[in-house]
């Protein structure tokens, strides 16, 4: 299993091993399509409204003007951000995975052994994660705690003030 804790060499190039972080494809996708949009619709938009507060005189008290450029920073932060995520990543397609064990990528099905309800999750990247819709993040303590595992075992989910324990039901990939 790849580094993910803290404990990482003190060389830059184990440094930089540990900061690849997992992604779906659909999770790369997502940001590609976000990418796009604050290049070639928000960054243009936001040009636009500099030049046209530019154009109402002088900008040192022009509300307009600083709150385009507000604006333009966080879309420019925002695109480095993502441009940084995507260069970072190590891109898994979920549908090639054989494995017997639970890994990155597997949507598992547990079941609290205590409540018997019974919970679906795929285990997805850092920002692909969102518990309605059933993806939850590889550092999440469910999915840590699944890590690894097989059917039929039984996994402790650390929280802060109860431990709770699932039994995995089956996992795939898709």
């Amino acid at each position: 299993m790849a580094a993910t804790s803290g404990s990482g060499g003190s060389g830059e190039g184990s440094a930089m091993k540990t900061d690849r972080l997992p992604i779906t494809v659909r999770g790369k996708a997502k940001l590609e399509e976000e990418m796009k949009r604050l290049m070639h619709v928000e960054r243009p938009s936001v040009i636009r409204a500099i030049e046209e507060a530019r154009a109402h005189g002088d900008i040192s008290e022009n509300a307009e003007y600083d709150a385009a450029k507000e604006r333009q920073a966080l879309i420019e932060g925002r695109l480095a951000e993502i441009q940084g995520q995507i260069a970072g990543a190590e891109v898994v397609d979920p549908a090639t995975i054989k494995s017997d064990r639970v890994v990155f990528g597997a949507h598992v099905e547990l079941v609290d052994t205590e409540t018997d309800e019974k919970i679906t999750y795929q285990i997805v990247g850092v920002d692909e994660a969102d518990v309605k819709e059933g993806r939850i993040s590889i550092m999440s303590p469910i999915a840590r705690a699944c890590i690894g595992k097989r059917v039929g075992d039984v996994v402790t989910v650390r929280g802060p003030k109860i431990d709770k324990e699932f039994e995995i039901l089956g996992f795939s990939f898709k």
